[in-house]
């Protein structure tokens, strides 16, 4: 019999519950211990706190890094926040203790020309220690990079990549629904765009990582946030957003190079969102398009992909790696990787 791979919940909010109960499903995985600052979470079993049928689990969530860090842990699966400089700690201290990573951190998926600096000491941390970091998740980290460069795969020639995402904000959890504006005014809507409190992170990611997949050596990439509007009355379990508030979010990031735009993604994310779809077009030799109607479930997804991760994750050379080095994968329930 395989030893089991021990992994850690590092968060255990929506997003980390949805991971914790995946993680349970598959039998090469052993769950030891979880992480989460919350003083009403510490001290739970993980099982009940994620609403388990199968709890308790007999695994206390804890407050405290270095304790549950103490143990011997073969994978973190970190899910905390989006934005790399709050997140930079925890994962020095994951990576300290020997334990691969592998976050949903947004701004870790390609960190390269925001955090270059950062980016660096992770990545020597990660060596030193013999393991390997990775931000992946479903977007940035698959439909909108990940994606691309594996449908390029049956190109001879790219000269422009394309992506559209189309999300229905009100299926999704509240937080993402609060992340997108919904319900806001315009005015408030535009303060937080400012401030950076409404926007999907992770555009200037994606773009990044698919211009130097591609060679398009892009030079300029700029992003844009706009409101889309309810033109009438729109509600969901949390939220109730009247005519001429903000339903969501109409984002885009270009990837220019010498003044020609090569990349573009754009995703239409709000309540009320008509026909749901990703599509993704290569303009090049030849011209290719690929359409997912419905879309890619971005919760469900976004767990899949990180817990689908771990199996490439531990293969892969030390380091802080990212979903362009790795290959696409599925992580059977039943059978050790």
């Amino acid at each position: 019999m395989k030893k089991k791979i021990r992994v850690v919940q590092y968060g255990v909010g929506p997003i980390g519950a949805s991971i914790a109960r995946l993680m349970r499903q598959k039998q090469a995985l052993m769950i030891t211990g979880a992480i989460d600052k919350d003083p009403e979470k510490a001290g739970r079993d993980l099982g009940e706190l994620v609403g388990a049928e199968d709890a308790p689990w007999g695994v206390k969530v804890s407050a405290d890094p270095a304790e549950v860090l103490s143990h011997p842990v073969d994978v973190v699966v970190h899910t905390t926040s989006s934005f790399l400089n709050d997140v930079a700690g925890q994962l020095m201290e994951c990576l300290e203790a020997g334990a691969c990573v592998v976050s949903t951190c947004e701004e870790l998926s390609y960190p390269f020309r925001k955090h270059p600096e950062l980016a660096a000491k992770l990545d020597e941390a990660a060596k030193e220690s013999g393991v390997t970091l990775l931000g992946t998740g479903v977007n940035p980290g698959f439909v909108m990079d990940k994606l691309v460069l594996g449908l390029s795969a049956a190109c001879q020639r790219v000269d422009h990549a394309r992506a559209v995402r189309v999300v229905d904000a009100g299926y999704r959890r509240l937080p993402l629904q609060r992340k997108v504006g919904a319900g806001l005014s315009l005015e408030e809507f535009q303060r937080r765009v400012t401030d950076g409190t409404v926007k999907h992170v992770g555009l200037p990611e994606s773009v990044a990582m698919i211009s130097d997949g591609l060679g398009f050596e892009v030079d300029t990439i700029t992003e844009t946030v706009e409101a889309m509007v309810a033109s009438g009355h729109l509600r969901t379990d949390a939220v109730e957003i009247e005519p001429g508030q903000a339903a969501g979010i109409h984002q885009v990031a270009r990837g220019i190079a010498n003044g020609q735009e090569k990349v573009y993604l754009e995703l239409n994310m709000y309540v009320g969102a008509p026909d749901p779809s990703d599509t993704i077009e290569l303009s090049g030799e030849p011209n290719l398009k690929l359409v997912i109607p419905g879309g890619t479930h971005g919760d469900v997804a976004t767990a899949s992909v990180t817990v689908n991760a771990i199996p490439a994750l531990l293969a892969a050379p030390a380091g802080l790696r990212t979903a362009r080095d790795l290959p696409f994968c599925f992580f059977p329930p039943l059978s050790p990787p």
